[in-house]
């Protein structure tokens, strides 16, 4: 996020019965995996009503999945609830061990209290995948230790590699560490050895001898993902985005709340799928520092 965001006034935001509603239709069309992201999607108001309405359609059969990327601030609160209502695994984003470099680079985090979170997660039988960005000078010697702190905890790790979406106060060349070199330096350490999960979204995996977890690596810049991935993201005005890395949308707030029924809103979906591009355009602007993308991550989601 950046410094000074300006958030949007409620009457534009999708209700949680919209989001229901919205998220009801797409379950219909046969999407079976759904993953409620931000932003941080666990300070919403009320925002358990919504798991646990989805929920229903995980008794029903019709969805396979329904999990959360957070930033674990809230998480000692929400693990059980979560847990109840069927989430079995989340992703949680944390770039660093360092309680003094989270919080320079969260700007407010508590450190304490995302690690109390994890701790509710474990407990209440919650699988914890971490999600940690790759940056130059920041974390990039302590990779190492962050893949042997997971292994020590049950937890998977996914590395990324920074996605040039949003103006920053900084030039992003600066932090930009490609995640060949960073497999480089821990294949010196540890025996990773490839293998072919797919989860229908950008990681390629490969196994820790020495921890016995997953290691992912998501890799926009230096190896395009494109070909495997099946997601589209939709924020919580209604806007559907079939590509993180481009700017083409369709509205589906409009044709949610121009009908009862929901023909309309099917149509408008099925027509925005038909555009999903075959790949995005993230390249980092290395004269300016600029983004890809416009927009900033927490519009969009993780």
């Amino acid at each position: 996020m950046s410094e000074d965001m300006t958030f949007l006034p409620k009457k534009d935001l999708l209700s949680l019965e919209e989001l229901d509603r919205l998220c009801s239709t797409f379950i219909r069309k046969g999407v079976k995996k759904l993953r409620l992201t931000g932003g941080e999607p666990l300070v919403r108001r009320d925002i358990m009503t919504l798991f646990k309405d989805l929920s229903r359609h995980l008794d029903s059969g019709e969805l396979e999945e329904l999990t959360l990327t957070t930033n674990g601030s809230q998480l000692a609160r929400f693990a059980g609830d979560l847990a109840r209502y069927g989430v079995k695994r989340i992703n949680v984003s944390l770039d660093t061990l360092d309680a003094e470099t989270f919080r320079t680079l969260t700007r407010r985090g508590d450190f304490a209290q995302v690690m109390a979170g994890l701790e509710a997660a474990k407990k209440a039988g919650i699988h914890v995948k971490i999600n940690a960005v790759a940056l130059r000078d920041i974390n990039e010697h302590a990779i190492g230790d962050m893949l042997r702190w997971c292994g020590s905890e049950g937890f998977d790790l996914t590395l990324i590699e920074t996605m040039p979406m949003g103006e920053m106060e900084f030039h992003r060349g600066e932090f930009y560490l490609p995640l060949s070199e960073v497999r480089s330096r821990l294949d010196q350490e540890f025996t990773l050895t490839d293998i072919p999960l797919r989860t229908g979204g950008p990681a390629r995996y490969v196994s820790v001898e020495e921890t016995g977890q997953k290691l992912g690596f998501i890799t926009p810049l230096t190896h395009n993902f494109c070909e495997g991935c099946n997601r589209v993201r939709i924020t919580c005005t209604g806007t559907l985005y079939m590509c993180l890395g481009q700017d083409d949308a369709a509205d589906l707030r409009e044709p949610l709340r121009a009908s009862e029924g929901d023909d309309l809103l099917s149509q408008v979906i099925d027509e925005a799928i038909g555009r999903k591009p075959k790949g995005h355009d993230f390249v980092i602007d290395r004269e300016n520092g600029g983004p890809a993308v416009t927009r900033h991550m927490s519009v969009t989601g993780g």
